[in-house]
């Protein structure tokens, strides 16, 4: 093998294995958060009416078909799951992954991987937006094993309370062809939950299940894979036609109506304004002292050549 091809491999090998990495300890997230997770099969009508008490917990999960970790942490979630307290939503890395997309990849990494040492690489899980995890190792030890102390650790985080009262959000669906389809919501919030903060409203394509035999991690069939992300505004009710991406394979595109509410950026002009005024004023010093030794110089040469005459 050529010697110029090691760092090559190298670096490969060594994304490839961070996925086995020790996990850091759950780290808390705040830049807003993320709730909702209505959904529809796109390929039938329907409406729906939820109390933002009841709605499960939105979980990212930063995911890929090579990495072995990945499998254990899937399995404690989906064992969440079951228990009705969280819908999962897998984000598949680009790096030799079918189902990876670099839109998604991009704003997964953008709005987490900034928290831990590792986050670049698969498996991360993030809850409602509020809580990151990185890797497969538990920060709990009351069990035997470690998938049973990692669903307990999920599902202490799944059931952490968002704390948005006694608001409703409606959701609906009607699929105008086997392409595309109209979304609707309102959301009835606490304007307090808003104040200060940007609504984002954002429709999920979510492929129920695709078979990839090709995946080195051995599942075989991966769930639950995110195929975009489409924003729809910021208001709290409104309605959008939707163009719906083609399956990995099947036909089992789901639709999940999405919220994120995050800080508004604060401006600080008068910060600006204090770091260029020393500029401005240093201005004028400099060309005073500069005159003043020239001044000075000029001087001293006059006085030398009165003496030498």
């Amino acid at each position: 093998m050529p010697l110029r091809r090691l760092p090559v491999l190298l670096v490969f090998a060594l994304m490839m294995c961070s996925g086995s990495a020790s996990a850091l300890p759950a780290v808390e997230v705040d830049n807003g958060m993320i709730f909702g997770g209505q959904s529809a099969s796109a390929n039938n009508a329907t409406t729906a009416t939820n109390n933002l008490s009841d709605l499960a917990a939105v979980v990212e999960v930063y995911t890929a078909t090579w990495c072995d970790n990945c499998v254990h942490v899937e399995h404690a979630l989906e064992e969440v799951h079951d228990g009705g307290h969280l819908t999962a939503y897998h984000i598949h890395s680009t790096l030799s992954d079918p189902f990876g997309d670099e839109a998604l990849e991009q704003r997964f990494r953008d709005r987490y991987v900034h928290l831990t040492d590792y986050s670049h690489s698969p498996p991360g899980v993030v809850f409602n937006g509020t809580v990151k995890k990185a890797g497969s190792v538990p920060d709990v030890d009351v069990h035997d094993n470690d998938h049973d102390n990692l669903v307990e650790e999920f599902t202490g985080f799944a059931q952490r309370d968002l704390a948005l009262g006694a608001g409703t959000t409606v959701f609906s669906w009607t699929p105008m062809s086997e392409t595309s389809g109209t979304v609707g919501w309102v959301l009835d919030i606490d304007e307090r939950f808003l104040e200060n903060m940007t609504l984002n409203v954002a429709a999920w394509v979510v492929e129920s299940t695709a078979d990839y035999e090709e995946g080195t991690n051995g599942q075989g069939t991966y769930p639950h894979i995110v195929r975009a992300m489409v924003s729809l505004g910021n208001q709290t009710e409104g309605t959008a036609t939707l163009a719906l991406p083609a399956p990995y394979d099947g036909d089992d595109l789901e639709i999940h109506l999405v919220y994120e509410i995050v800080p508004v950026v604060q401006e600080t002009p008068e910060d600006n304004g204090n770091e260029e005024e020393p500029e401005e004023n240093n201005t004028p010093s400099l060309s005073f002292a500069s005159t003043a030794m020239t001044a000075g110089l000029a001087l001293a040469f006059t006085r030398t050549g009165r003496r030498s005459h």
